[in-house]
């Protein structure tokens, strides 16, 4: 049997690929093109528009990450606003923590949803049914226009770089209505690509937030897929202690919220110690 290849398309001179033994689905939706194969080396990988979004054997790292930090920075997030991450793995992620009271997740695209309940189970798990949740099919960027004042805790952007279906939400507009709606001590949390790679992403991302926040940052989290090495995780809020939390301080509110021994990558020492960024990666901040 001939090996079939799935090749990445995000980067023209450099890149990986996956042998799959199946392609699961693939369609064209309004906004991206989505495809789900099965492979030995990673289990089930999703792609929209030929760029690797999720595998199954090593999501967990930028789900915990994207998710642990900002709300155990933020001490006491009871309301969580989720844009994108279709899939299901934040919103399962921030249901963990037993403080939460609502989730809100928006997501654009359904059929990235369908699929991903259908072929991808584990990765949501049982967040769709969390009575804590409330799953939105639907434009997040007109969902924060139109949300009070103040009324999230910590908001969670989870999408595909500055590009198509996801360039608006990383627009001055955005961020101007994200500072708007967060608390006091809200916390902004979006990825920002692979500096290696892709540093002016983090460059431009961090400027326009700067705007709008009083303290903007970022942190690393290595996820092996994500070709480059380290991926950042942009951060801005109102309250730059959030930053430099002591890892004592990290593991108390961890116990707290109910997912201490629940992780595989994050730990109190590894969020502590992902604000310490490389010189070559903390350059490209503002």
């Amino acid at each position: 049997m001939t090996d079939t290849w799935l090749n990445e398309t995000l980067y023209p001179d450099w890149g990986q690929r996956f042998r799959f033994t199946r392609q699961l689905a693939r369609i064209k939706s309004p906004f991206q093109d989505i495809a789900v194969f099965e492979t030995e080396s990673h289990g089930r990988v999703l792609t929209l528009d030929g760029i690797v979004q999720i595998t199954e054997r090593d999501e967990f790292v930028y789900q915990e990450m994207l998710t642990h930090v900002p709300l155990l920075a933020h001490g006491d997030a009871k309301n969580v606003l989720i844009i994108g991450a279709g899939d299901g793995g934040v919103l399962k992620h921030v249901l963990m923590h037993k403080n939460v009271q609502h989730a809100l997740m928006a997501e654009i695209d359904g059929e990235v949803i369908r699929l991903s309940k259908e072929y991808l189970p584990g990765i949501g798990g049982n967040a769709w049914t969390d009575p804590r949740a409330e799953v939105l099919v639907g434009d997040g960027i007109d969902y924060v226009k139109k949300a009070p004042d103040g009324a999230y805790d910590v908001i969670i952007v989870d999408s595909t770089d500055p590009i198509g279906v996801g360039e608006v939400l990383f627009t001055d507009e955005f961020y101007q209505h994200a500072a708007r709606i967060l608390s006091a001590q809200g916390v902004i949390v979006n990825q920002c690509g692979v500096p290696f790679m892709q540093a002016d992403e983090l460059y431009e991302t961090s400027v326009r937030r700067k705007k709008f926040f009083s303290h903007v940052s970022a942190y690393v989290a290595a996820v092996p897929t994500y070709v480059g090495g380290y991926m950042t995780l942009g951060w801005a809020g109102k309250d730059p202690a959030l930053t430099a939390l002591p890892a004592a301080t990290i593991a108390a509110r961890a116990e707290a919220a109910g997912i201490t021994g629940l992780s595989q990558y994050w730990t109190p020492e590894i969020h502590a110690a992902a604000f310490h960024l490389p010189p070559y990666i903390a350059k490209h901040l503002p």
